[in-house]
Order: structure tokens, then sequence, then C-alpha cells
């Protein structure tokens, strides 16, 4: 027979798990009215609605009335995210740290990109973190609850301990990283590797919506990372290296790779290579767009068609391997295919054995990996509201 307190402790678990339902499905989908919240979770009326006002009591989510447009009846209230609830998401790379303020409902507030004058320490990046928050101060004291931070790094990292294991081209290896943020920002910290977290996003809020089979590459100023899902799952490997796709060999003996190999997509397929043929001294992504929005000239022509060669070779072996649906490119990667058009999904599909893949630039922009960042700082509210 089970005891009253028993009966109690399950009646709280089973609504921790319909609010944790409610909260995730107006966070990634909202605003939702209160009759697609009642179709989607496929709860009763009178429960969605208990569920919800826990939610506003919360100040979780909030409600408003919907115009009503001619409709006979009683209109749904719409349920939306509130955005004052909100985490910090830090992206650290060779050239700058960027820190944006992100509300629950997946949408940046507030970016801001600190250059740096050479590769960051763990140190100094905690540092630029420190100091851009503090500018960001105005904006954080109009929010109503600050959770935590979510780190995309461009490197290997235990999602489990927070540790970095290896980020190459910033030289950071078997670091505290989780631990020196929480420290100096005092909020909890979580982090994961920034192509992975970029994939998460972009299947949440971006390109690959919908989609159970995709492949994400992302191309920085650090090199080139990847993250896949397959079967609605992404693919993170036992401790949480999964997607390392940077590191496929397109041209052997080629450039040297901070792996130790040569002729790895990473060393090959740069976003310096292409800047430095159009005679650029950085200025990142947003420079390259300009370049290529513009008459390129012919050295970044030859580069990027080089380039693009190369990342045909990779992206048929992927669909060979993971038989993706989708291929979603970011960075400057996505810089790259919205120059050439339907052109590198054309020569997938012609080399890769089965084809029936399409290829599609990001639609998250610059903000995609401030984003997949803030899932990370999310995930402990989703998971239970209470």
């Amino acid at each position: 027979m089970r005891s009253s307190a028993g009966v109690a402790n399950g009646t709280e678990g089973l609504r921790a798990q319909n609010l944790s339902q409610i909260l995730t499905m107006v966070h990634r989908h909202g605003p939702l009215s209160r009759s697609e919240l009642t179709r989607r979770s496929g709860f009763n009326r009178s429960t969605v609605g208990a569920l919800v006002q826990v939610l506003v009591e919360r100040d979780l989510v909030q409600e408003t009335e919907p115009s009503v447009g001619g409709r006979v009846g009683r209109p749904s209230p719409i349920v939306q995210a509130n955005p004052g609830v909100a985490v910090l998401a830090v992206n650290p790379d060779i050239d700058a740290v960027t820190v944006g303020v992100v509300g629950l409902g997946g949408r940046v507030l507030h970016r801001v990109r600190r250059t740096t004058g050479g590769i960051p320490s763990l140190e100094d990046a905690v540092a630029l973190t420190r100091d851009a928050v503090a500018d960001l101060q105005p904006v954080l004291s109009g929010l109503d609850r600050m959770l935590g931070v979510g780190i995309a790094l461009p490197g290997l990292v235990n999602t489990g301990t927070g540790r970095v294991l290896v980020a190459p081209h910033l030289g950071w290896r078997d670091a505290d990283l989780t631990g020196a943020f929480s420290r100096a920002l005092e909020l909890p910290s979580a982090a994961a590797n920034d192509a992975s977290l970029g994939s998460l996003a972009e299947s949440i809020f971006g390109a690959a919506l919908g989609v159970d089979d995709a492949l994400y590459l992302n191309g920085s100023a650090s090199g080139i990372g990847g993250g896949i899902v397959t079967g609605g799952m992404q693919l993170v490997g036992s401790r949480g290296y999964g997607g390392e796709l940077g590191h496929t060999l397109v041209s052997p003996g080629g450039a040297p790779c901070h792996c130790g190999r040569s002729g790895c997509l990473d060393a090959e397929v740069r976003l310096e290579r292409l800047l430095d043929a159009a005679g650029e001294d950085g200025g990142g992504v947003e420079a390259l767009e300009r370049v290529l929005s513009d008459d390129p000239g012919a050295a970044v022509r030859a580069e990027a068609e080089r380039q693009l060669d190369l990342l045909t070779v990779a992206l048929t072996d992927f669909t060979n391997v993971f038989d993706p649906r989708l291929i979603v490119l970011g960075g400057f990667l996505g810089a790259l295919v919205g120059s050439r058009g339907d052109q590198l999904g054309d020569a997938v599909n012609a080399a890769s054995l089965a084809g029936g893949v399409e290829v599609r630039r990001a639609a998250l922009g610059p903000e995609l990996l401030l984003v997949g960042a803030a899932e990370l700082a999310f995930r402990p509210l989703l998971a239970s509201p209470s």
C-alpha cells in the first residue's frame, strides 16, 4: 500500500514534468495560444490553464489577450515566454570575445563584441567578459532574473565537468572553464563545443527546425567545427567530444593542422585565407560578407573556388556517412554558400552515393552561437520550472 507521502511526491513529480513540457514549448515555439498548447500537449483545457497560471505566478511566462479579428466566441489567451528571465551567453574566439544577454524564448536582447589584440588566454577571456557584463548593467538591471552563463567554445569540452580538454587555436588545455567563469560572474556556468551548440540552435530556432536528420558546420576565426543531429537527437559522443568534422582529411599532404595531421578541412578552408586574398586585415565574417557582395576580384574568387571545392569533398563524405536530409552552414561557410547559390548542393549530390541532401545557410546569423550557448544555461530551468 502506497503512503500518502508517496502519492504526494508522485503528484508533485508529475506536475513538475507537465510544467517543464509547457514551458519548453512556449520557449521554443511560442508565443502560443492556450488552445494550441492544449492541442500540442494532449492535456485537457483545465490542466493547461492551471499549469500556465503557475508559470505566470513564477514570472516565467506572460499572457496577453489576442486580437479578436471578427472571430465568434471567446478567444484563447496567448502565452509567451518572459524575456526578462535571461542568461548570459559567451563565445570566446581567437580575435574577440562576444557576450550576449539572451531572454527566455531564445531572443538575443543585447550583444557586445570585445576584440582582442592577440589570442586571449582563459584569464583574458574571463576579464573581457566581466568588463562586457559591467557595460551591460543598464540592460541587466531591467531584467527579472539572471539564471546563469552558457559558453560556446571552439574546442573540446567535457560537458559533465566543464573542463576544456583542448581548444587548439586558443591554446587552452586541461583548464577549468566553467569554474573560472562562475567565480568571476558569480553565476552557475555550463559549456560545450561551439559548433555543437550552433547545431542545437539551428535545430530549435533556425534553418534545421523540424528536421530530424541534419548536419551543421560552423566556420569561425578559430576554424571549423560540426554538429550532427540524427533521428532528432544530437550526436555528442561518450564525453561530449563528438562532431569534430573539421578534422576530416580533404587534401592529403596539404597545410599542417593543429591536430598534428596535414590537409584537414580545418587547415585548408580558412577565413583568414579569404580575407588575405582580399587584402583585408581582420574584420571577421562581416568583412568577408562585404568582400563577397562587391566585385571580389580574381584572387578572392580563386581562393573561394578552391575552398568550395574542398568543402564539397568533405560534405560528400559526411553525406555518405551520416545520410542527412539537410546540411546547414554557418559563420564564414554560410557566406561562401551564399555566394555560390545552389551550386554547392548540386556538387555534393552529384558526388555522393545517394544524393538527396539540401545545403542551406544558417538562419540565425551572427547570433547563432549565443543562442546555442544560452540553451545550456536555460536547461536546468526548462527541466524543472519548480
